[in-house]
């Protein structure tokens, strides 16, 4: 017989998108450029060789988007802010146009009874502040703080939960140390220097945000995995050791211990790799915050290889469904890391803020989208998530990525994640399969396994 998995009362049902991947309006209404507008123009950047000029349009067709949230139930909507939107040289004179347009978009959320999530920062950053050094310039993160601010005075009376940064790894690393993501830098001293400099400005958003914010629930989104040895000899377990000091230490550790990681930082040190700590700057990365957001997709499987890439191999597991993005399906990481970061850390309120999968996803004669691999990737990874739940894993929420098909990155439009299938020549959007079972989730607060 079937069984239910209820969740608690009041639990956030959401789904979750980025300013850049959907909104288009590249250069409208005063907004100015962003280092992903610079970066997805240059030749070989994007898979498909296309951009985030247009994107899902959502700049222009927000109000038919927000009546879709509603349409499908969403107790909550987590987007992010385009900060060149708002601040078009970064810091400096405001853009009306670019504040007036996520005042109209939170004021239609909460009409349609729809929790505004805020991030302030999902990879955008304006080209004005890369021209000075971008994240690598300490400097950048007082521009950061400033920018909270700005979007505190605004906003704070309405928008009680604020997350600072998306996935600091993915912005120092793929950005800064190989080159996949804007601004496209290949130096891993720089990309270490950079993921501090991210996390010493998070810790300066914090206050602001608990200074300005009518009861503003503050935190942060990290991109975090299991990281599995592919065998138990003893250098595959230290590899794997060292990949999560690498992967989830490095960032968890000063947020939430106040220090980097000894055996990780000593392995940079040999390196050379180290970033400029300057006094006082870990008691500020490490700011009370009231939630951790986890981004969770995949599971990694390592082994020790001297011939690899940092003497890294990663292991394809035979028997293991893979989704298009390459990355293995494996629910059971996901309980394994909020059990984790519960137990380990002591994080007062954790929110699964991205989970999703990419397929290959094509629109019927009859307007239907059949994605049943999805629904069962989600409902798998939401029975990992109460079974957390009933081992006292404080969860709040859950975010699915995506709510639109959208601007994947560096993957162009070629890999899609949304709920909602987004015909990109005609705007067109229509409800997948997923959407419609999801939309039966909210409504029961349950999941049938």
């Amino acid at each position: 017989m079937p069984t239910e998995a209820k969740f608690p009362q009041g639990f956030l049902w959401g789904a979750a998108t980025s300013a850049y991947q959907i909104e288009g309006a590249w250069n409208e209404d005063g907004k100015g450029p962003s280092i992903w507008d610079t970066f997805s123009h240059m030749p070989g950047k994007i898979r498909d060789g296309s951009n985030g000029d247009v994107a899902c349009d959502h700049y222009h067709r927000w109000r038919e988007d927000v009546a879709l949230m509603k349409e499908l139930g969403l107790k909550a909507y987590r987007f992010s802010v385009s900060w060149p939107r708002v601040l078009p040289q970064g810091r400096g004179p405001i853009n009306p146009k670019g504040l007036d347009f996520y005042d109209r978009l939170v004021d239609a959320l909460l009409a349609a009874g729809i929790e505004p999530f805020l991030t302030l920062y999902h990879w955008d950053l304006p080209q004005a502040l890369q021209d000075l050094g971008g994240w690598a310039n300490r400097d950048v993160a007082h521009y950061f703080a400033d920018y909270a601010a700005v979007l505190v005075r605004r906003l704070g009376d309405r928008v009680r939960w604020w997350a600072t940064h998306n996935e600091p790894w993915v912005v120092a690393w793929l950005g800064h140390g190989l080159g996949e993501h804007a601004p496209g830098l290949r130096n891993l001293k720089v990309a270490l220097q950079v993921a501090h400099n991210l996390l010493l400005s998070h810790g300066l958003a914090v206050d602001v945000l608990r200074d300005g914010g009518k009861d503003a629930r503050v935190g942060i989104i990290l991109n975090l995995s299991p990281i599995h040895p592919a065998s138990a000899k003893p250098e595959d377990v230290q590899t794997a050791q060292q990949v999560d000091g690498f992967y989830n230490r490095w960032f968890l550790d000063p947020l939430f211990r106040g220090s980097y990681p000894a055996d990780v930082w000593a392995l940079f040190a040999t390196q050379g790799l180290l970033p400029h700590v300057t006094p006082g700057d870990m008691a500020q990365m490490a700011r009370r915050v009231d939630f951790l957001g986890i981004n969770y997709y995949t599971r990694a499987v390592v082994a020790h290889d001297p011939e690899a890439e940092f003497g890294v191999r990663y292991v394809h597991v035979e028997g293991s469904t893979y989704t298009e993005m390459g990355w293995e399906v494996y629910p059971q990481g996901l309980y394994e890391l909020l059990v984790r970061l519960h137990r380990e850390y002591k994080i007062p309120a954790l929110l699964v803020t991205e989970n999703g999968a990419a397929f290959p996803d094509a629109f019927t004669p009859e307007g239907r989208v059949h994605d049943a691999n999805r629904k069962d990737y989600l409902r798998a990874h939401f029975l990992a998530a109460h079974r957390a739940l009933q081992e006292g894993v404080p969860l709040l929420g859950y975010f699915v990525w995506s709510l639109l098909d959208n601007f994947e990155w560096a993957y162009g439009y070629t890999k899609r994640f949304g709920l909602i299938y987004v015909d990109f020549p005609t705007q067109r959007r229509i409800l997948k399969d997923s959407a419609l079972w999801y939309q039966q989730v909210i409504a029961e607060n349950a999941v049938v396994s």
